[in-house]
């Protein structure tokens, strides 16, 4: 079996737009990944461009030695753009064996360890501004089934926070807490943005409210300042999502960074890689929370992790997104009770739809996670549905 050719495809979903790989093969078979990377897309079309030279003409089925070979011929090695554009193609690899060996990608990496995982629900709170609005929309996540929350609440503060806005930020976890009540997880995004002491303070804070963790307290360009919060912080940490190599995750799990990990399997190398990553933390018996906002090829991928890690704890997952997410691919995410049932068709169990792609063509997005919520760049005709079986 060869590879005959590699297409990409750009989406455009408001929030960012989902890059989709397709690896097409002399023997009928084709498979899909996702290296959605927000704000850098131009580069990683060029990236996989880059890649197309190696892999035309070569066995899909020899992951390993295809995955060592693109890495090891990028002289700048990891980052972003590379990783992310040798994940998609990695996840693709792995969708066409599955398909080649009828069996669930799961399988093929040591078989099911459980049928379905916990998810966390991001992007529930949609316009909300006020702590009534925010505690508004999570009553209505929680109606819907949803047992763990995840969201943003520091506004547009960066660096520091004046004790005006710790307050704000505070009774915004607050009233979202009385409104779901002490059984539902509540997990606080801090997005990279505080200072050490900036960020002690906020997990002090948060201590009261009992989160799950208290996720990137500070800007992910030092290990050393993130061991220092987890070292001093009264609250779980997670972090790790913008960890893009094995040797990156060693320093990580050294210095004592996190009691979550959070690898994004569109950009720390592929499905093998995170797996290899889940194996490197069970020694220091640290739990894996996938990073997952992206599109449904990715959340394929994460759901086969999901399936054949032990040391899996809960699933990120976007709880609405656009309307045509599902006209993209015949994605069918099944929940039930707070979970996702672990899909089990062969590869990764999801087919794109080219044309269903075509139709919604890139268009360019903003930095905005230092700006406020989403509401400040999504159109205000812009509708989202809710895009699991037995939720909507």
């Amino acid at each position: 079996m060869k590879i005959t050719d590699v297409k990409t495809f750009v989406v455009n979903a408001y929030r960012t737009n989902f890059l989709f790989v397709k690896l097409e093969t002399d023997s009928g078979l084709s498979g899909v990944g996702e290296g959605t990377l927000e704000y850098k897309e131009h580069a990683l079309l060029g990236a996989v461009e880059d890649l197309k030279d190696y892999l035309i003409g070569q066995d899909p089925r020899l992951i390993e030695k295809h995955t060592f070979m693109m890495y090891r011929e990028s002289y700048w090695r990891t980052g972003p753009v590379l990783m992310s554009a040798i994940s998609a193609v990695e996840m693709a690899m792995w969708d066409i064996l599955g398909k080649y060996c009828r069996m669930p990608v799961h399988g093929l990496l040591g078989g099911a360890v459980r049928d379905e995982i916990k998810l966390y629900a991001n992007g529930w709170f949609a316009g909300a501004k006020t702590p009534e609005e925010f505690a508004a929309k999570a009553g209505a996540a929680v109606a819907k089934g949803v047992r763990a929350l995840k969201w943003d609440p520091f506004g547009s503060a960066y660096l520091t926070l004046e004790r005006r806005e710790l307050a704000q930020a505070m009774d915004c976890v607050a009233a979202v807490r009385q409104a779901v009540g002490s059984e539902v997880d509540l997990l606080i995004e801090g997005h990279g943005r505080f200072n050490v002491e900036t960020a002690i303070r906020v997990a002090a804070a948060l201590a009261p409210y009992e989160p799950m963790f208290f996720e990137e307290p500070v800007p992910p360009d030092s290990l050393d300042a993130l061991a220092q919060v987890h070292r001093r912080s009264p609250v779980p940490i997670a972090a790790g999502e913008r960890i893009y190599s094995l040797n990156q995750f060693h320093d990580f799990l050294q210095k004592g960074c996190a009691d979550f990990f959070q690898p994004d399997v569109s950009h720390s190398g592929g499905i093998l890689a995170v797996k290899k990553m889940a194996a490197m933390a069970e020694p220091y018996y640290i739990s894996v929370a996938p990073h997952n906002p992206s599109g449904p090829v990715a959340n394929a991928a994460c759901l086969q992790l999901a399936g054949c890690m032990t040391n899996y704890s809960i699933l990120e997952i976007m709880l609405t997104d656009v309307a045509w997410r599902r006209d993209l691919t015949d994605e069918r995410v099944e929940f039930h009770d707070g979970a996702i049932r672990i899909p089990s068709r062969p590869g990764l169990g999801v087919e794109l739809n080219e044309a269903a792609c075509s139709a919604h063509p890139f268009q360019p997005t903003y930095l905005r996670h230092y700006r406020g919520t989403l509401t400040d760049i999504r159109p205000q005709n812009a509708d989202t549905v809710c895009y699991f079986q037995g939720m909507e």
